[in-house]
């Protein structure tokens, strides 16, 4: 039996880009994770790294760069929501993207207040409205682990919620099901 160790088999140097390369080969959804500064306004930010991690208790999780500004913004609310963005909201996944736009994320973006507060993005395919429950320090991320308050996955309440939006190799897209 062999031991595993942290290190890795020989010294030549991780190669960051490649990972990257790689790891874009598995599709992801595209959420928008919104809260409150204590000042009232709105934040929220793009993440692709959002997960299930309990049904009993109901916990999610996702991964905010440790600098990032938009998570120190919200993260003394104690809560957030978690958008999953359709197929038809591209435009808001680059918007809330972007580093240099904090203060005009919201500009011209409709939503309404989720029982935390939090808000919820107009025609999300669904959202998640959490508190936090522990932040974790995972490398150059943080690991929030949220416990679900509240949830809904019916934008237009017509029982026919939108298509989700991905993210695969650098690009977005729709989902087709088959079968």
């Amino acid at each position: 039996m062999s031991e595993q160790t942290n290190e890795t088999a020989d010294d030549t140097a991780f190669d960051a880009n490649h990972f990257r390369s790689v790891m874009g080969h598995f599709p992801t959804g595209v959420t928008v994770v919104s809260g409150i500064a204590t000042d009232g306004t709105p934040h929220g930010f793009t993440i692709g790294s959002f997960t299930s991690v309990s049904l009993d208790p109901p916990l999610v999780g996702f991964l905010p760069q440790i600098d990032s500004g938009t998570w120190a913004a919200m993260a003394a609310s104690g809560s957030f929501c978690v958008n999953v963005l359709s197929d038809q909201q591209s435009d808001l996944c680059w918007k809330f993207a972007k580093s240099d736009n904090d203060a005009t994320r919201f500009d011209g973006v409709d939503w309404h207040a989720a029982p935390s507060g939090s808000p919820i993005l107009d025609r999300a395919v669904a959202w998640i409205d959490c508190s936090v429950e522990h932040v974790y320090d995972m490398g150059d991320h943080h690991f929030v682990l949220g416990r679900v308050g509240a949830l809904d996955a019916d934008a237009d309440h017509d029982g026919l919620p939108p298509e989700p939006l991905l993210f695969f190799k650098g690009a977005l897209g729709g989902f087709s099901a088959e079968g």
